[in-house]
């Protein structure tokens, strides 16, 4: 009766342990975040200039996120994109008549995060919250290969966020984002020389008339490296 009574109460406390390291392990921050990214682009410039979903495009990508506290973040992302366009049933008229084009773009970026909420699974005296929106800000760089003209230019994402944690370690998520690019020949694919690069002749500015595009994307990620607290007992 003893050696049983010893067992139920080795099994209990080992059970109450693993029970409590589940519970430390849920409270625990961690450092970073690895995933992928798929969604749909949209091509802003002479063939669109205001539709969000004209020509909507695949997209999709892997990124690395950086936790700097439960409200900020840096984030990596590496994507890969088609955008296209036409001026087929334009409300404008283009002196070098219709035009479609489509093509691939890639793009690597880094942007800051700014939480409204304080982000995580939670618990612990920081009143986290499972659910938290934010906006990002960055710059990044977008290559554009053939088939006419290869285009290589900065880019500036502004946008918007939505992420949630649904497991203590894996997070869900969802972006809006615009990316300003300084260059105006993003839509230039004719290889005969027909183009959109600058159709009215209207020389381009620092920020005027220049291409753009946008991403709309789910993402999910996974935590690595847990912060270890210190004790204060």
């Amino acid at each position: 009766m003893k050696m049983a009574a010893l067992v139920r109460g080795v099994v209990m406390g080992a059970m109450m342990l693993c029970f409590a390291a589940g519970v430390r392990a849920d409270g625990l921050e961690y450092r970073y975040e690895v995933g992928g990214m798929i969604g749909g682009s949209t091509y802003y410039g002479d063939a669109n200039y205001s539709s969000p979903f004209n020509n909507f495009n695949v997209m999709g990508g892997a990124l690395f996120r950086y936790n700097i506290n439960p409200r900020m973040a840096v984030k990596a992302n590496l994507a890969v994109a088609r955008i296209s366009g036409s001026t087929v049933g334009a409300d404008n008229s283009f002196p070098c008549g219709d035009i479609e084009f489509g093509r691939m773009l890639y793009e690597l970026g880094a942007q800051y995060e700014c939480h409204f909420l304080a982000y995580g699974d939670g618990s612990g005296y920081k009143r986290s919250r499972r659910l938290a929106p934010y906006l990002f800000a960055g710059v990044g760089l977008t290559y554009a290969p053939a088939p006419a003209k290869h285009v290589f230019t900065p880019n500036i994402p502004l946008g918007i966020g939505l992420k949630c944690k649904v497991m203590p370690r894996l997070n869900v998520g969802c972006e809006l984002s615009y990316r300003f690019t300084f260059s105006d020949n993003l839509d230039v694919t004719d290889r005969n020389g027909t183009t959109l690069g600058d159709p009215y002749g209207i020389e381009s500015g620092f920020m005027k008339n220049k291409d753009g595009y946008s991403f709309l994307s789910l993402f999910v990620t996974y935590d690595l490296s847990p912060k270890y607290r210190k004790c204060n007992n």
